[in-house]
């Protein structure tokens, strides 16, 4: 997956002697969160945000407001799950990439590396859902594909969704099979089935048997 194709550089970045009003007509124009800030010798500086922008004083320089440029950004190499992470945690919809000389390429727009990651199997192929649960030092991944294949499934991707106090919980998208004997042997192995996407038929012949045990003490 070569992430550098999407390199957009049909915005250059402004100037940090520029005015702030010159930022304010550009976040007018466009949907970016963030413009990319340059100083006279084109050295990347950062980005400022549209909040920040309109809050400031339009007749005074970039320069002025310099404490708001957020340093953020990622290298024309670095994987795209990485870019994701990136804009995750700046809050952004632009991220400005730059090479190993630090000179800045272009940006990438969050909606085309969204698009790549609902193009892995993980998105794209055919499957389940399942959601289980464990102690953070009891599960591991070994463990979830051995359970998954064991039942001829193919585990086709699984992240950790949830990670609370001594509990971790693992996203999986599983292929090839029903969920069913997968949960059952989960339990075994003595994870709890938080989610599964697909008919849970254990957790049906418990409900079906509580129904009839008070049906049947209610004679």
């Amino acid at each position: 997956m070569n992430l550098s194709e999407y390199i957009i550089n049909d915005i250059k970045p402004l100037d940090k002697d520029d005015k702030i009003s010159d930022m304010q007509l550009l976040f007018n124009q466009l949907t970016y969160s963030h413009i990319p800030i340059k100083n006279k010798e084109g050295v990347y500086l950062g980005c400022m945000s549209e909040t920040d922008a309109h809050c400031f004083n339009s007749q005074k320089s970039i320069s002025d407001y310099s404490h708001a440029i957020e340093g953020f950004f990622v290298r024309h190499q670095t994987v795209w799950l990485d870019v994701l992470e990136a804009f995750a945690q700046n809050s952004s919809n632009i991220m400005p990439v730059l090479n190993d000389k630090n000179n800045y390429l272009g940006y990438y727009e969050l909606n085309d590396v969204i698009s790549l990651f609902n193009e892995t199997p993980f998105f794209a192929e055919g499957g389940s859902i399942l959601i289980v649960e464990k102690s953070i030092n009891d599960y591991s991944f070994s463990e979830l594909s051995q359970i998954v294949e064991s039942n001829d499934g193919k585990l086709l991707g699984a992240f950790i969704s949830k990670m609370e106090n001594d509990l971790v919980q693992i996203t999986l998208k599983i292929g090839n099979t029903g969920l069913n004997d997968i949960m059952q042997t989960f339990r075994r192995y003595s994870y709890v089935v938080v989610s599964g996407h697909e008919e849970d038929s254990y957790l049906e012949n418990l409900k079906e048997r509580s129904d009839y045990l008070n049906k049947y003490l209610n004679i």
